[in-house]
């Protein structure tokens, strides 16, 4: 033991000095580590403060609520969307037109045929005759496609052209 105590007399200023070098070293790192926190302790105030000094949780519970709103009005365009597509089958939607001339005394192609289909293909035919003393405009209905009264030959044209357009 007493060995152990001799060395170490003869060693006490090296282990001062050892010691002295420990002790810096950790009051530098114990300054960098301090430093390191002040910065993220600012950085979680500037973050839980929030906006208009807000904290975070106020500010996400009212931007869940607003997505709730979102939810709702979304739901709300879904409907009225589905309810103008309904209706727009009823529209005309498909529509095609043909001139030709009547007479033969008549210049130019002045008499006409058009189709007006909704997408069922239901709708109407309006002819428009036109001649030298006068004109007459009729209607025929159709049916899915199929008129009850007899086409002529230009009618039947535009009710062919109309129910073959596709639209989607």
């Amino acid at each position: 033991m007493n060995s152990i105590s001799q060395l170490m007399n003869g060693l006490e200023a090296y282990i001062i000095v050892g010691l002295s070098i420990i002790i810096l070293i950790m009051l530098i790192m114990l300054i960098s580590l301090s430093k390191s926190i002040s910065k993220l302790d600012s950085k979680y105030r500037k973050l839980t403060r929030g906006v208009n000094n807000k904290n975070i949780e106020e500010i996400i519970v009212s931007y869940l609520d607003n997505i709730d709103e979102v939810k709702i009005i979304a739901n709300d365009m879904k409907n009225r969307q589905d309810n103008i597509e309904g209706k727009l089958k009823d529209c005309f939607q498909k529509i095609s037109i043909v001139r030709y001339k009547a007479f033969d005394d008549v210049g130019s192609d002045l008499s006409f045929s058009i189709a007006l289909l909704n997408d069922n293909n239901d709708g109407v035919i309006l002819t428009g005759i036109y001649g030298r003393n006068d004109s007459t405009v009729y209607a025929k209905p159709i049916d899915e496609g199929i008129s009850r009264y007899d086409l002529s030959d230009e009618e039947e044209e535009v009710l062919q052209n109309a129910c073959n357009k596709i639209f989607k």
